[in-house]
Order: structure tokens, then sequence, then C-alpha cells
């Protein structure tokens, strides 16, 4: 049987703590991002932004940056409402949401700007 790999994400280590898709990988660069954001686009799906202060990132509920960018097919639009989000709030995580209207549910959610940990 392989041997199974532990993460050491311990809440007493704020700095450890992992969240959402790709936490367990470094931060994503400009370019890892915008591979992201084309990829939503391709499959269809609806990008949106939220956001959240680092002492609330495991609750389930975000504060949403806008409404969601409805048959938004503009990569630098969508990149440019990240950034505008993250200045906006730069101690805050910052999550990239692409929405699958068919299956009426979230397609992909990861992090692409990491808050101050607390």
């Amino acid at each position: 049987m392989s041997e199974v790999m532990d993460y050491k994400s311990r809440l007493s280590d704020p700095a450890s703590r992992k969240f959402e898709t790709f936490s367990y990988l470094p931060a994503m660069n400009a370019a890892d991002i915008r591979k992201q954001v084309e990829y939503l686009v391709s499959k269809g799906w609806n990008p949106a932004i939220e956001h959240t202060e680092p002492e609330h990132l495991m609750d389930s509920y975000w504060y949403m940056w806008k409404l969601p960018m409805f048959g938004e097919t503009d990569i630098d639009r969508i990149l440019g409402e990240a950034e505008a989000c993250h200045k906006a709030n730069p101690n805050n995580h910052v999550r990239l949401v692409g929405y699958d209207n068919f299956a009426q549910s979230q397609g992909a959610a990861m992090v692409i700007y990491r808050g101050k940990t607390v």
C-alpha cells in the first residue's frame, strides 16, 4: 500500500493552513492565473470573483466582488476585475470561481491571491 503524505496544515500554525484548490502548491503567478481563467472561459463557465478576510477563511460565505460575469469571454477583463478586487482588499484572500450553468454548480474555485495569515 502506498504511503499517505501528511501535509502539515495546523490551525495553530497560520503559515501552514491549506485551503481550496491548489493550496498545496506554491502561490500562482500572473501566467498561472491567466491559464486558469483561460480554462474557465474555454469550458463556457461564468467567472466570478469573491474575497474574504483571512480570519473567516474557513467560512462558507465569501463576499462577492460585483456580480458574476455572465457570458464574459474577455480574459483581460476578468483578470482586471480580479486585480481590482485584490487592490481594494489587499489583506483578503481573493478567489476565482467558475460557475457551470448547465450543472448549476461551481465548476472550479481557487484562491488566486492569498491574504495575510492571522
